[in-house]
């Protein structure tokens, strides 16, 4: 069937709902637009679906949630009769369409006889993380497309340990979603006694384990409640348990209330992704109002925490999630060792793509750092196999995407527990006469400078991600021997788990689960680094580059950009 008749087929469906009618009628003459929405299915991996928000196969709507979940149930019942009873909890953020699709979800849960836990209203990823775990339910649904701008909606799957489905329970999901080619035949039912509502009290404990993890009550006793700090929820679900958690420890915050409202539309923001300064905008003008030195904000699922720092000429700027995540690492082993309470086995994990200034802090403190693929499942696999094992205790996880996790209470980035520490960050560094910009530079003075730096390049239409795998696996054909004279030193092709080094031209093994990416080992600790997205269609390199100072850093990223620019180009040729 090609795309023009799997149109026709929806729009002439009886099944198919009103607005979906008069949306697809409405593209009757834009060719493109209905190849982009039919050509080609919505691709369901690790991390579930994401796309734009409307109809078709290619799309998010309540027909690919419905098939989706389906598929899901297909795969729970093969488990049998009490893991169908353990249940599914649903959460869902605040964007078009959440409490919809996940209201769907339940529906076709309950229809095949699964237990179903609906939140009564919007929770962040780490709540939804936490949930699975507190109902020990088999898996878990979260309806979010995270940072993504506000067109944008989707699907994530998590399995009974709280983290991202695994890829091997993935793919027997996606082989029953994949027996499903006719979208609108999937049925729920929405007034069964199998829905039923998350206890308050999961809530309420949430808040008590998140403050279980604090490390300085005395500098927040004694600073907090005259703090000059700003939060901004950015319309998001991070609102209630982010001002929650703070207003429990006694840490003051001045609230952008016109950000606390949940806005499908994010129309305060050009995109609501905190990382970016100008998402922080109305944070950092209503800090300088008030003379506040630090800003922070979460993103509409609140697994991501962006952060601004007023620098020594009194102007803020935004820092990067490879700085925020240093200055949270070095302050959780400052105060664990001050403390002495370091666990022996301490373990810290990033993903590859984060800072390469994370191995100094760790070898500094004696603690173990671990590197595991992009994706913050990956983190949760080694809590999970360190629980198991006792033979590290994981303090501390973070990826260079603003995503952070102290304890073990959830199994995903949690920017509620990362805005606790974020405060109480600055409650310690108040207390001890320093700002968090001036520890930042300490930080650069102990260990050297190291700049991080990620640039994306836009892919667009149905063949975006085969486009940007092409270009990926170009790589894997070419050795480079440096990038603006910084010398090469290893290359890892992650699809292979295979690590060539140049000078003594061997092949190691890599004991890390496949990915398809490129990784340039630099010489002095710097590397260049080039995947594919997996959420969104970006081909993305990571620059990490150690120099004296943040001048030359720069001088030498510039040079660095041409010389990879260069190398794509004749990929591409």
């Amino acid at each position: 069937m090609n795309y023009r008749e799997n149109y026709e087929k929806w729009l002439n469906n009886p099944a198919l709902c009103e607005e979906g009618k008069k949306e697809l009628a409405a593209i009757a003459g834009d060719e493109k637009e209905i190849e982009y929405r039919f050509g080609g299915e919505m691709e369901f991996g690790t991390a579930g679906m994401r796309g734009v928000i409307g109809y078709g196969v290619n799309m998010m709507n309540i027909y690919t949630v419905m098939r989706a979940t389906q598929g899901l149930c297909e795969w729970i019942k093969t488990l049998g009769k009490v893991e169908m009873n353990r249940g599914v909890v649903i959460s869902y953020d605040t964007r078009r369409k959440s409490a919809e699709f996940a209201k769907a979800a339940a529906s076709v849960l309950a229809k095949n006889g699964i237990k179903a836990y609906l939140f009564d209203d919007v929770r962040p990823v780490p709540m939804l993380s936490y949930a699975v775990r507190y109902l020990k339910t088999v898996a878990g649904v979260m309806i979010t497309a995270s940072h993504n701008p506000k067109e944008y909606n989707g699907y994530k799957v998590y399995g009974e340990d709280g983290a991202q489905m695994s890829p091997e329970d993935t793919a027997k999901v996606v082989s029953y979603i994949e027996k499903i080619t006719d979208y609108l035949s999937v049925q729920g039912e929405e007034n069964s006694p199998l829905i039923s509502s998350v206890p308050q009290s999961l809530d309420d404990d949430y808040i008590e384990e998140l403050a279980s993890l604090t490390l300085s009550k005395e500098a927040v006793k004694s600073c907090g409640a005259n703090l000059k700090l700003v939060y901004t929820p950015v319309h998001g679900s991070g609102y209630i348990p982010v001002t929650r958690i703070l207003k429990k420890l006694g840490i003051n915050a001045t609230i952008v209330e016109e950000q606390t409202t949940k806005d499908a539309e994010f129309s305060t923001v050009k995109v609501p992704n905190p990382e970016f300064k100008e998402t922080l905008a109305m944070g950092i003008a209503l800090a300088n109002q008030i003379n506040a030195d630090v800003v922070f904000g979460t993103d509409p699922d609140s697994d991501r925490l962006g952060v601004a720092l007023k620098n020594e000429a009194g102007e803020f700027v935004a820092l990067s999630g490879n700085q925020v995540g240093i200055l949270l690492l070095d302050y959780i082993l400052t105060r664990l060792s001050e403390d002495k309470k370091m666990p022996k086995n301490a373990a810290v994990v990033k993903s590859f793509v984060t800072t390469g200034m994370a191995k100094a802090l760790c070898e500094d403190y004696g603690v173990t750092l671990f590197e595991v693929p992009v994706g913050f499942k990956f983190i949760g696999e080694k809590i999970k196999q360190w629980e198991r094992s006792g033979e590290y205790t994981y303090i501390f996880g973070f990826e260079e995407s603003c995503g952070y996790l102290r304890g073990t209470h959830a199994r995903d980035k949690d920017a509620v527990v990362a805005s606790m520490l974020c405060a109480e960050m600055v409650c310690y560094y108040t207390y001890i006469g320093k700002t968090v910009y001036g520890r930042l530079q300490e930080i650069y003075q102990k260990y050297g400078f190291v700049l991080d730096k990620n640039v994306s390049i836009q892919y667009s239409g149905l063949n975006a991600m085969k486009e940007m795998n092409a270009v990926v696996d170009g790589l894997k054909s070419l050795q480079p021997t440096d990038f603006a004279g910084e010398r090469v030193e290893a290359v890892r092709d992650y699809s292979t788990a295979k690590r060539f080094v140049y000078a003594s031209e061997t092949t190691e093994e890599m004991d890390i689960p496949k990915c398809n990416c490129v990784y340039y080992e630099l010489a002095g600790g710097s590397f260049v680094c080039v995947r594919p997205s997996g959420t969104e269609p970006k081909l993305k390199i990571y620059y990490s580059i150690k120099e004296k100072d943040e001048a030359t850093a720069n001088e030498k990223l510039s040079q660095m950009q041409i010389s990879v620019k260069t190398l794509l180009d004749s990929v591409k040729k």
